[in-house]
């Protein structure tokens, strides 16, 4: 309430006060006369036994108790008149500040109904003073009764506003969700109940005694919540690129805090394609449509650009043996071009290389996924054709990086070569894909050309040595050591020397 209004309105009670006053005035000093006056008919009506003069003195009485009413009608009016002044000079100018405004508007009503009846009480007794009120309402079962019914649900409803007043699960601008009754932001509290305005632009009054039977969901104001937004993608798009795509467009939605990083989860692997959960932190609960939907939108957009399909519902049909699409597959040609620049490879001729090739299989390893574990068994080596592999060794507990591979670079050779247990962890750091060349792969071509066995182990010792200097360690003789894996070749592929 502004100023001008507040004024206006103290003007309005303080004429309509002085009048009332006025009248009390007038009226006390006119009742003497009145009384006498009523008093004397009184004693003449009573001199006589007739049923005219019994008329009267009913009709006198009825004159006498208006003339009462009418006075303590005055003096309620002038009493509701101050209570309301009072509140809109202490309550509404004085504590409209106070971070405990709802708890004063609670205590306000609760002190309005006590000035008023304490008020009642005086202003009745003044009139009738040997009327006992006390016992009337003491001794009379029926009164009781009759009060305490209707009285029921503003009894309820009060302690219920201190019980609520007293745990404040929510204050005035908190997001709160009630089962079966909607979702809104809280205006007001008062003794009575609860007033919600939805996302609808509707107020919801909700009684206290209603709503402390009801289980609340409460988004405090101020404070960092929680939301999640779901959708779906096709399962032919890459995990790793999505997350990445999803976090960026998220990033840049208002009302999104950035004080703690969005979450990007697979929910589920569904039917129709891979369900995404993202879960992000508002700065303001109540905007939390549109934030929803800027997320949404700007997820659509960010898809539409790097090529993401959302899922949908689909049926595909396989006729004979038509098999589906292999996603991560990769044209022979880009995996001959691969493996001819590998230098371990380099003694092979291009038919080699091709049989080599068509044999390799294509492995996609997800961020952070192993790929090789140390001191596990294998007959395979790896080349890095997309991504980033990290060589990693545990000591005392605590892993390190040693080394980083690129595209062209290959590891787990002695596994493929030898079948010695992998010497170190290795582990994709970003979506990776990599060539396995198995055993059996490059079993025929040595039993075709033996001779390739002395190539192989020469370069193989070079790279032993090599990884031996990195590594700070004594190298071993050159013949010996590359005596020592040709035999090693020979026996693992069961060749004779």
């Amino acid at each position: 309430m502004d100023n001008k209004n507040l004024r206006r309105q103290t003007f309005v009670v303080l004429i309509i006060s002085v009048i009332i006053i006025a009248t009390l005035i007038f009226l006390r000093l006119i009742e003497p006369t009145i009384d006498s006056y009523i008093q004397t008919l009184f004693q003449v009506a009573n001199d006589s036994t007739t049923e005219a003069n019994t008329q009267t003195v009913f009709a006198l009485s009825i004159r006498q108790n208006a003339f009462h009413f009418f006075k303590i009608l005055l003096w309620f009016t002038l009493i509701v008149l101050i209570v309301r002044l009072l509140n809109t000079l202490v309550f509404k100018t004085a504590l409209k500040n106070a971070k405990s405004y709802e708890l004063s508007g609670l205590i306000t009503s609760i002190v309005n109904i006590l000035i008023y009846i304490v008020s009642f009480f005086i202003i009745f007794k003044t009139q009738y003073p040997n009327v006992d009120l006390g016992a009337i309402f003491t001794t009379s079962t029926i009164i009781g009764v009759v009060i305490g019914l209707a009285l029921q649900d503003t009894l309820g409803n009060l302690f219920a506003g201190f019980a609520i007043q007293a745990d404040q699960p929510f204050q005035i601008g908190d997001v709160v969700t009630i089962p079966n009754k909607g979702i809104g932001v809280v205006e007001g509290i008062s003794w009575r109940g609860v007033k919600i305005r939805t996302f609808q632009n509707k107020l919801l009054v909700i009684s206290n005694s209603v709503l402390g039977k009801e289980a609340i969901e409460v988004a405090p104001r101020g404070n960092l919540n929680a939301r999640i937004v779901r959708f779906n993608t096709v399962y032919s798009n890459s995990p790793a690129k999505t997350i990445q795509v999803i976090r960026e467009a998220v990033r840049q939605v208002d009302n999104v805090s950035n004080k703690i990083r969005p979450v990007v989860r697979i929910g589920n692997l569904g039917a129709d394609g891979i369900d995404w959960e993202i879960k992000y932190w508002t700065e303001d609960y109540s905007r939390f449509n549109e934030t929803d939907a800027m997320i949404r939108q700007n997820i659509w957009y960010a898809f539409h650009r790097e090529n993401i399909h959302f899922a949908f519902p689909t049926r595909t049909v396989y006729m004979l043996n038509e098999q589906p699409a292999d996603t991560f597959a990769e044209s022979p040609n880009d995996v001959f071009e691969r493996l001819n620049n590998v230098p371990i490879f380099s003694p092979l001729c291009r038919e080699e290389i091709e049989t080599l090739a068509a044999s390799s299989s294509i492995r996609v390893f997800a961020p952070n996924e192993l790929i090789v574990r140390k001191g596990s068994k294998g007959k395979s080596m790896f080349v890095v054709h997309r991504g980033t592999v990290n060589i990693s060794i545990r000591e005392d507990g605590k892993s390190s990086v040693v080394g980083t591979l690129h595209d062209g670079d290959f590891f787990g050779e002695m596994g493929l070569f030898t079948g010695e247990e992998r010497t170190a962890d290795v582990i994709a750091e970003t979506e990776t894909k990599v060539l396995e060349i198995k055993h059996h792969s490059l079993r025929p071509i040595l039993e075709a050309n033996p001779d390739l066995v002395q190539s192989f182990s020469a370069i193989i010792e070079e790279r032993r040595a090599e990884l031996d200097q990195q590594q700070q360690k004594s190298s071993r003789s050159g013949k010996s050591g590359q005596v020592g894996v040709v035999n090693s070749i020979r026996k693992f592929f069961g060749l004779k020397g």
